[in-house]
């Protein structure tokens, strides 16, 4: 019985080994298939044979193989079944279980945020926030996030059209939220350090979907007094990871 499952389980590997290989080209033929697979010649024909009668592979009359249009038919069927908040609940539970505090998952409606997701800090002093409060972008981790994913014509509209007020002492003016977006870009998460809230560091890092695009933003909130700021990088890559980690479920790849 063992090895049947591990025969059955080798099948499936290289099954899917092809149709990876596949995915990444417009056509391939046996030769450059094989070297991309590393399987047999031989191996391989079985099962582009099995493939070509289930619809997945398609040969053309010059030997070369393609990927048919049946695999997105049933990955586009699943998308619908996906649950973003379903999804990412319980990473936000182990995220916050980790690092003590509290955790919020924000999407863009509009030209603002809104929490759609909450895990509460186990601390006893906790931070003030409620699913579907709606949150500004320039000043906050979460909306930081969204601005960086604009280009450079869809940011100067958002700076153009709203007013920055400041909402405490560390909000940022528009030359410094551009030059920080840059940053964000590269490095991949962002941070509020007290400029929507005082006394509250924020961090958060994006949410891809299949396609690339933010769909929402993972962040941390502490209070200044239990930010070790040290500790600074390593939460952020902490956050950063739990982020791809549910883009991955929502079929982006990292």
């Amino acid at each position: 019985m063992e090895r049947d499952d591990d025969t059955r389980m080798s099948a499936v590997v290289r099954t899917v080994s092809i149709l990876e290989a596949l995915s990444g080209v417009e056509a391939i033929n046996l030769e450059n298939l094989a070297k991309a697979t590393s399987l047999p010649k031989a191996t391989l024909l079985r099962f582009l044979s099995s493939l070509i009668s289930l619809g997945y592979v398609y040969r053309d009359s010059a030997d070369l193989y393609h990927l048919t249009l049946r695999m997105f038919m049933v990955g586009s069927r699943s998308l619908s079944h996906i649950d973003i908040v379903s999804t990412a609940k319980p990473f936000a539970k182990d995220l916050s279980r980790k690092l003590g505090e509290t955790v919020h998952m924000g999407i863009l409606e509009d030209d603002t945020a809104v929490y759609v997701l909450k895990e509460e800090s186990s601390y006893t002093l906790r931070m003030y926030s409620r699913i579907g409060k709606i949150i500004p972008l320039y000043c906050t981790a979460i909306g930081k996030i969204f601005l960086s994913e604009m280009n450079e014509n869809e940011l100067s509209q958002y700076i153009s059209s709203h007013d920055l007020k400041p909402f405490t002492a560390n909000s940022l003016s528009a030359e410094k939220l551009i030059s920080e977006l840059e940053t964000i870009r590269k490095q991949g998460w962002a941070i509020d350090q007290e400029e929507h809230e005082e006394n509250i560091i924020c961090i958060a890092a994006p949410v891809r979907d299949y396609s690339g695009k933010a769909v929402a933003a993972i962040s941390v909130s502490w209070p200044v007094f239990r930010f070790e700021r040290q500790k600074l990088e390593e939460n952020a890559e902490l956050i950063r990871k739990t982020a791809c980690d549910i883009s991955s479920i929502l079929g982006y790849e990292n």
